[in-house]
């Protein structure tokens, strides 16, 4: 496991981790040292956490709860994951109105919404803008309080082998967004029939495999849109999206403005971007 301090300030602690453990990795018991978030960015892994199993794919977020023990587990993925962690003092979880069933929930599926702070934490991690990677933590675990209410995290049921099949589809899916999938394309991947692969995959992943399929897409061109200078269209079209409207719509409803106004605030042109996210917060 690599892990590697980005940020540190009296009320958030931003990490970056990069495990390489697989299959036959023996996992073991750890214990969440306070509130925490850790946003998925590429791989997978399993999360054992009060009795339920969560499998965390690219977008997932991983929710920590002060002293309650967890185990990770890498049964389905042989190269590893990366997350972007999000260490909250008592005072931060305080001000953002602390509810104990929020933070034990386990996990969140993914989400458009917090893929958007995910990737500008990432890039500004990547010293791509100047934002501070302490006043995206804010954002992010603002976003999250708004989000989780009432939300269950995805639990993993079935079998082994269906939970195998699903991590497995669902990182095909994410590596093959920029092509057209369809429910029958992800199924034959799984080996499975269209219909108990969508009962499958939405019971371990949390979300249906369209659902999944247009999130992964939106990650790949927020990330795009902070890295590359290549048109709004271009990077439209390379992330998968056939129709240039139905991007726009797509986007601007996860993050809430344009691809392009994401790009400038991204880049660090202006923090608008936050704006909103750090009303309420002290």
């Amino acid at each position: 496991m690599f892990a590697r301090t980005l940020a540190r300030t009296e009320r958030v602690t931003v990490t970056e981790y990069r495990c390489t453990a697989g299959p036959g990795a023996k996992p073991f018991a750890e214990q969440h040292s306070s509130n925490s978030l850790a946003y998925v960015r590429r791989g997978s892994f399993g999360y054992r956490y009060r009795g339920r199993t969560h499998e965390l794919v690219a977008g997932s977020i991983l929710v920590g709860h002060p002293g309650d023990e967890y185990t990770c587990t890498h049964d389905h993925h042989a190269c590893g994951d990366e997350c972007l962690s999000f260490r909250l003092s008592p005072a931060l979880v305080a001000d953002l109105g602390e509810r104990a069933a929020i933070w034990r929930q386990g996990a969140l599926p993914p989400l458009a919404q917090t893929a958007m702070l995910g990737e500008l934490a990432q890039a500004a991690a990547d010293g791509r803008n100047d934002f501070g990677l302490d006043e995206i933590g804010h954002a992010f675990a603002a976003r999250f309080v708004e989000l989780a209410g009432g939300r269950a995290g995805a639990s993993a049921g079935g079998t082994p082998r269906d939970r195998r099949r699903a991590v497995e589809t669902a990182l095909w899916i994410d590596a093959n967004a920029g092509r057209e999938i369809d429910l029958a394309d992800a199924a034959s991947e799984a080996g499975l029939s269209p219909f108990h692969f969508l009962r499958v995959f939405t019971r371990v992943v949390g979300v249906t495999p369209h659902q999944y399929l247009v999130r992964a897409r939106l990650r790949h061109a927020a990330r795009l849109l902070v890295e590359a200078d290549s048109p709004v269209t271009e990077i439209a079209y390379e992330s998968g999206f056939a129709d240039l409207s139905n991007f726009m719509r797509s986007f601007r409803r996860a993050a809430g403005m344009t691809p392009r106004a994401f790009r400038r605030q991204a880049r660090g042109r202006d923090s608008k971007i936050l704006q909103e996210r750090f009303a309420g917060i002290a």
